[in-house]
């Protein structure tokens, strides 16, 4: 085979989840979904349900919560609706999109799989559980209706793609940095200390990870602008910053690039002037 194929099921503060892993090559990816009172936040990739089965077999929830509409995140969601006729909430900006045919480049397919329609349900600002309320938190940047589900019983935050790694060194083509720091001073905002990440996992000291990060995008856009101010060009700002070539960036043909952050700050002061 030449995708390798694996998950990994735990369970952290009474949180279970899944773990799964694709990988090709030097490229790994991986990708959880979370099960808390009666939730389950996120459904994984289509790519990795058959891994995925035995996790929601075992699963007790009501309902399903979706951080964002990317294939990695909403993949297992028909089968979820068809199998367990759970209904299935998010953001009402891709709603439309996500019952509708699929349509990302093949890389991404290969990866994650084909995403089948799915009906979705349009989330408030809140939501309750079996036990719980929970505040829905708007924080795009990595997508434009990407959400993040604070347990306000608890002070479990799930932060979908928010997090990721506290260092960002390659983004999406769609991603917007300067509306990501404002989503992690939001989010920041809140109280909270444990946080679900889909692709770190369990963080402890949640809202450090979450400061430390916005603290080294803060610096980097600093860096972006400052050498823009003194005439340097986005491929040459973007050449002295990230001298590292990640093979992600090949593999994608370029809509995973460090490039795209240079840009996405530099249209962003150019906006604001």
């Amino acid at each position: 085979m030449l995708f390798k194929k694996k998950s990994e099921i735990s369970e952290k503060s009474g949180v279970k989840m899944i773990n799964g892993f694709v990988k090709f090559q030097s490229v790994r990816l991986n990708v959880y979904c979370f099960e808390f009172d009666g939730v389950l936040i996120d459904t994984g990739a289509a790519s990795l349900l058959e891994e995925f089965k035995t996790f929601f077999s075992m699963m007790d929830v009501d309902q399903v919560m979706l951080t964002h509409y990317h294939e990695d995140h909403t993949g297992g969601a028909h089968f979820l609706q068809t199998e367990y006729n759970l209904p299935i909430f998010m953001n009402d900006t891709r709603i439309a999109e996500c019952a509708s045919k699929a349509n990302y480049p093949l890389y991404r397919k290969l990866f994650w799989g084909t995403r089948k329609p799915f009906e979705a349900l349009p989330l408030e600002n809140h939501f309750s559980s079996r036990t719980g309320r929970w505040k829905v938190i708007p924080t795009p940047g990595h997508t434009n209706d990407h959400l993040a589900f604070l347990n306000e019983e608890t002070g479990q935050l799930f932060t979908g793609d928010l997090f990721v790694t506290p260092k960002t060194k390659v983004v999406l083509r769609e991603e917007n940095v300067p509306q990501i720091i404002s989503s992690l001073e939001l989010a920041i905002s809140h109280d909270f200390q444990e946080m679900y990440c889909n692709h770190a996992g369990y963080i402890k000291n949640g809202k450090e990870a979450l400061l430390q990060k916005l603290d080294f995008l803060k610096e980097l856009s600093g860096k972006i602008e400052q050498m823009a101010d003194a005439g340097m060009t986005s491929p040459e700002i973007t050449n002295q910053l990230f001298d590292k070539k990640y093979p992600v960036t090949k593999l994608s043909l370029g809509e995973w690039d460090a490039a795209h952050i240079v840009t996405s700050v530099l249209k962003n002061k150019i906006y604001n002037k």
